[in-house]
């Protein structure tokens, strides 16, 4: 039973707004699919964190998450910058139902156990929180991310993280979000949102104040889930 992830699938199965138009993202949908089937097990799970698909209406995601939903493994969703679908988590979790997508589960002011590990995260936010709006942002994903984690020190579990935002790049930390990971002995941390052969340059991958860290964004990743645990 091991653990996969990957970020960033920017699927468009329902709306036009194809990544094929960007170099590297040629045929990116075969390619997810193709990888995914040769790794993943459907004993297996993959978390998937943030920018699932270009919908901006749950209605506009069915097509996406048809997808999703039809490949190996149950599969773990953490909120993205682009994921506009995003509702509540009742509206999300009754969308996934009424269309029998069984296999996908989200994580909002929640966190999943899968094993001996606990799988936690939030979306995080951007390095410099200059207006109200972003402190209050940061502020809340911060009250997510603490939740998160605690449910996995009740339950004893091994937490491993994952947010989209980087909380590191380029020379810059999230201060706060950092601060938490210290303070909580984080061991691994995941991440996706950064792409582009110049951006990808400036992202932390390794080691990083005592933390495991790994940018996993699909054209980052070959569009291929990359093992978490075997």
């Amino acid at each position: 039973m091991a653990i996969y992830a990957i970020s960033d699938l920017h699927l468009s199965l329902g709306t036009q707004k194809p990544m094929d138009v960007f170099e590297g993202w040629e045929g990116y949908v075969e390619k997810i699919e193709k990888n995914w089937k040769e790794k993943v097990k459907e004993e297996d799970t993959v978390v998937i964190a943030g920018d699932i698909s270009w919908a901006m209406k749950l209605e506009e995601s069915k097509n996406d998450f048809a997808f999703i939903n039809s490949l190996p493994g149950k599969k773990i969703l953490i909120k993205g910058n682009h994921d506009y679908w995003w509702s509540t988590k009742k509206k999300i979790e009754d969308f996934f139902k009424a269309n029998k997508f069984d296999s996908i589960s989200i994580i909002q002011n929640t966190a999943i156990k899968v094993g001996e590990h606990c799988i936690c995260g939030t979306r995080g936010w951007m390095m410099n929180s200059e207006t109200q709006e972003d402190v209050k942002i940061l502020n809340r994903e911060i009250g997510r991310l603490k939740t998160s984690l605690d449910i996995a020190k009740k339950e004893n579990l091994e937490p491993i993280l994952f947010l989209h935002y980087p909380p590191v790049y380029g020379g810059e930390e999230c201060k706060d979000i950092i601060d938490i990971l210290i303070a909580r002995n984080i061991k691994k941390c995941y991440y996706g949102h950064v792409h582009g052969s110049r951006a990808m340059k400036k992202a932390v991958v390794g080691d990083y104040k005592g933390m495991d860290f790994k940018l996993i964004s699909c054209d980052y990743i070959g569009f291929s889930p990359v093992a978490v645990t075997n």
